[in-house]
């Protein structure tokens, strides 16, 4: 699906398909690009994500864009998403290292093992955003739940994105294990900097998605890659501890 991506966004982002443009039939790419059309499929959704096309019912897909800028996941801007999560799951851990209890420990624990052994994507996605969801929980503070509770479909749509375009799944694992040897461990600043250094990865990783395959096509003035220059939580701060927003960058900062 990669190659598949990668020749479909490189042909618009050359201006091959110019913005406006309505991209061949699945039929006819299948056939150009001998492959199946499960494997275009993904490869179109993936576009959409990364803002390039619009699917219109009935009509085909069209080219929006001619640069890749902020992904979405549902209802959510990839920057806007990982700035609520550190503001969020950051002092969570801090707080959950502190709150949580043997079972919530073994929950956690055993979503590591069934991720581990997981063959299937797709459950592996579910498992992933159910285990940011545990943690949650495990600060014991309802409010908590309930946030993640309404990001968890655009989670489980990055990380399945993340999965798909940046090779995440063994990182996402050993950052989790670190996140839950520290609240195993009781100790929230270790916590809150694990936690803080999983979506400080998920952040590069969808930075380096945005500027893939653009060393060709010029930037326009000004423009930057948002889901990179989020602000940092100090993982050394109190759990509830809230970092300040950093101000927009700009061409000349």
């Amino acid at each position: 699906m990669e190659a598949v991506l990668g020749h479909l966004r490189g042909a618009i982002e050359r201006g091959e398909y110019a913005v406006g443009d309505k991209l061949p039939s699945e039929a006819e790419l299948c056939r150009t690009l001998e492959v199946s059309r499960p494997v275009l499929r993904e490869a179109l959704r993936a576009l959409q994500t990364v803002g390039l096309t619009v699917s219109r019912t009935g009509s085909g897909t069209f080219v929006v864009a001619n640069a890749v800028q902020d992904p979405t996941f549902g209802d959510y801007a990839a920057g806007d998403l990982l700035e609520v999560r550190r503001h969020v799951e950051i002092p969570v851990a801090g707080y959950a290292a502190v709150r949580r209890t043997p079972e919530d420990l073994d929950r956690l624990v055993g979503l590591l093992e069934r991720m581990e052994r997981e063959t299937d994507t797709t459950v592996w996605v579910a498992l992933d955003t159910l285990f940011h969801l545990t943690v949650a929980e495990a600060a014991h503070n309802p409010v908590f739940r309930r946030v993640i509770e309404e990001i968890r479909d655009a989670l489980a749509r990055q990380s399945a994105f993340l999965n798909e375009l940046g090779g995440r799944r063994e990182q996402s694992e050993r950052e989790h294990r670190a996140v839950v040897d520290a609240l195993t461990a009781g100790s929230a600043p270790d916590a809150t900097r694990a936690m803080s250094h999983h979506l400080d990865r998920v952040g590069s990783s969808l930075s380096d998605i945005v500027r893939a395959g653009t060393s060709s096509v010029p930037a326009r003035p000004g423009t930057v890659p948002a889901a990179g220059l989020l602000p940092v939580a100090d993982p050394d701060a109190a759990p509830g501890h809230v970092p300040a927003a950093a101000p927009a960058a700009t061409a000349d900062a």
